[in-house]
Order: structure tokens, then C-alpha cells, then sequence
């Protein structure tokens, strides 16, 4: 069961963001800093705080708070 509380703790750690500023509807979009760089980085701390490997072409396409939890509960089923 994926911890919905540590993908955002981890989101504005990284984003540099207040956690309770981050919802389902958060994304590059609306998240002010949010770029490619800050979305790799995002990744590979999510990677490291759930013990996954996020593919390459998920991590690219992930580009929402919504699409990271859904990419992270695959990964943590899989």
C-alpha cells in the first residue's frame, strides 16, 4: 500500500513547495520550479524512499502528483 503522505513529503522536499500546497490536481503545470530538472530529481528521491526503480519512460511521462502515485503503486505491486 503506497504511502500517499511520503510521496508528498518527498514532492515538496524536492520541489521545494509546502506540503499542504500539493494535491491530486498538482503537477509541472501549476507548481512553481517544477522543471526537468527538479522532475529527475523528484524520481530518483521517490526511488530511494520506496525501494523501486521507476522505468525511464514512466518517470518522463509522471509529470503530475496523481501520475507519480500511480507509477509508484505499480511499481510497489509489481
Amino acid at each position: 500500500m503506497l504511502d500517499r503522505g511520503l510521496v508528498k513529503k518527498v514532492m515538496a522536499s524536492v520541489l521545494e513547495v509546502d506540503e499542504a500546497s500539493l494535491n491530486d490536481d498538482s503537477s509541472m503545470d501549476n507548481v512553481p520550479g517544477w522543471d526537468s530538472l527538479k522532475q529527475m530529481n523528484l524520481v530518483l528521491a521517490l526511488e530511494e524512499s520506496f525501494g523501486v526503480s521507476i522505468p525511464d519512460e514512466d518517470a518522463g511521462n509522471a509529470t503530475s502528483y496523481k501520475l507519480l502515485a500511480l507509477v509508484l503503486e505499480e511499481q510497489l505491486a509489481g
